[in-house]
């Protein structure tokens, strides 16, 4: 798995999990249960992964719908 998105903001990531769930992108949203840890206050960063081999689509299909600002750089 690769990560391409990491925020705080749960709209965004849950947008974003959405348009790769309808583009048939296998993906998956880390340290979602972390927030229990933390009180749900949203400091901790969730991780927006996909599969290392969809991960040009996966970026295409964010950018197209205005995320490109939020993609992680290829080399973190």
């Amino acid at each position: 798995m690769h990560e391409i998105i990491r925020s705080n903001d749960i709209v965004l990531m849950s947008f974003a999990e959405s348009l790769m769930r309808d583009a048939g992108i296998a993906s998956m949203v880390a340290d979602q249960s972390m927030s229990a840890l933390e009180g749900s206050l949203g400091m901790l960063p969730r991780r927006l992964l996909v599969d290392s081999d969809q991960v040009d689509q996966a970026r295409r299909i964010l950018t197209d719908a205005g995320l490109g600002a939020e993609l992680r750089n290829d080399d973190l």
